[in-house]
């Protein structure tokens, strides 16, 4: 089996369940809803990373490999790709699993940039951070 058949090692930095709310015309779930999920996702990373206060500034190579179904179980992974002086790129992972089968797929995939913020919403540096577990496995 491929790395990607297998979705990454070790906990999701969210698991949610996809409702029936949350759907489009169609009946799958919502772009926007999976795209939210994920930025919530690398938010996480973000406040860990930066130590405070962090916004979206771009989300790039946004890619919907499959859909997402209602009752769907959604695992999202996050992790911290590239950190520069105020920035952050995070890519996250989106995976879905029917709720009565253990059979996994990867369905979304993209790269979130943040930015550190001070109280007044001007960008900060980083402060320095020694916890690796964040960063990708190379």
């Amino acid at each position: 089996m491929s790395r990607e058949d297998q979705p990454p090692e070790g906990s999701p930095t969210i698991r949610t369940i996809a409702m029936p709310a949350d759907t489009n015309p169609s009946g799958d779930i919502f772009g926007g809803w999976l795209m939210s999920q994920m930025d919530l996702a690398a938010g996480s990373v973000a406040a860990l990373t930066s130590g405070g206060r962090s916004a979206t500034v771009a989300v790039d190579a946004m890619i919907f490999h499959r859909p997402v179904k209602i009752g769907d179980e959604v695992s999202l992974y996050a992790t911290l790709v590239r950190q520069g002086r105020t920035s952050m790129t995070i890519h996250v992972d989106a995976w879905r699993r029917p709720r009565e089968i253990a059979r996994t797929e990867k369905v979304t995939e993209a790269n979130f940039t943040f930015v550190a913020l001070d109280s007044e919403g001007r960008p900060i540096p980083i402060r320095p951070n020694t916890d690796t577990s964040l960063r990708q496995n190379t």
